[in-house]
């Protein structure tokens, strides 16, 4: 599966999503403004882009970040959860 085909599909092929839509979708427990602040502080490190260089330009996350940003939260849970059950992994 190919979650970067996933997100074209649920974003209408957009390249660019704004940070609205990103923490609707999938940071419902933040506001737009503490998003921007774990980004800037690194606790979520996921890059926002600017649309022009202005501060008050339109913000959002380029769809193959966003793609790259769950895949690897997806490893993370997959390991956590080998660990917590004791699987090994394969190979």
């Amino acid at each position: 599966m190919n979650t970067a085909f996933i997100l074209m599909a649920q974003y209408n092929g957009q390249a660019i999503i704004p940070l609205e839509r990103v923490c609707k979708d999938y940071f419902t427990h933040l506001t737009v403004e503490m998003f921007q602040r774990k980004v800037l502080a690194g606790q979520i490190k996921i890059p926002i882009t600017r649309l022009e260089p202005s501060q008050k330009s339109a913000k959002g996350i380029h769809i193959t970040d966003l793609a790259a940003y769950l895949d690897l939260q997806r490893e993370a849970a997959i390991k956590e959860c080998h660990q917590l059950n004791g699987f090994r992994k394969a190979g």
